[in-house]
């Protein structure tokens, strides 16, 4: 998998994302959007690999979870995060809906629509939305 294959399932997780919330399938949406969030991180950590270049073995290692909040640190946009966390109350506050995000989220069974709407908006939001900033960086 590469850089481009992780910017294509982003895209992808999002419109599966929206076509679930459309649905009422609040469960699914919600666990999509924070797959979509989880590859463009990963592609962040792609960008940062060279073609030819043999890769350090413990970004390759650390690349391998689900905790979005160690993605961003080992993404190499991490400085820009901050700076827009400092200067982007919008941006901030749609991280903080964010960040928590676990990919055992797909074992839950219920989750309230109000909460994944708000996490949609939070991800997808133009030009303050979690997805929207990290395309700047891919």
């Amino acid at each position: 998998m590469n850089r481009s294959d992780l910017q294509k399932l982003t895209d992808l997780r999002l419109e599966d994302a929206k076509v679930l919330l459309d649905a009422s399938r609040f469960e699914a949406a919600y666990y999509l959007l924070g797959y979509a969030v989880e590859c463009a991180l990963k592609s962040c950590i792609a960008k940062q690999i060279r073609e030819f270049d043999f890769p350090d073995k413990k970004l390759v290692n650390d690349s391998y979870v689900h905790d979005l909040k160690k993605l961003l640190n080992i993404s190499g946009i991490e400085r820009f995060h901050d700076a827009e966390m400092s200067r982007n109350r919008a941006f901030a506050t749609n991280w903080g809906i964010v960040k928590d995000w676990s990919e055992n989220t797909r074992y839950q069974v219920t989750t309230a629509e109000s909460l994944v709407r708000d996490f949609f908006a939070a991800v997808t939001e133009p030009p303050d939305g979690v997805i929207t900033w990290l395309k700047k960086y891919w």
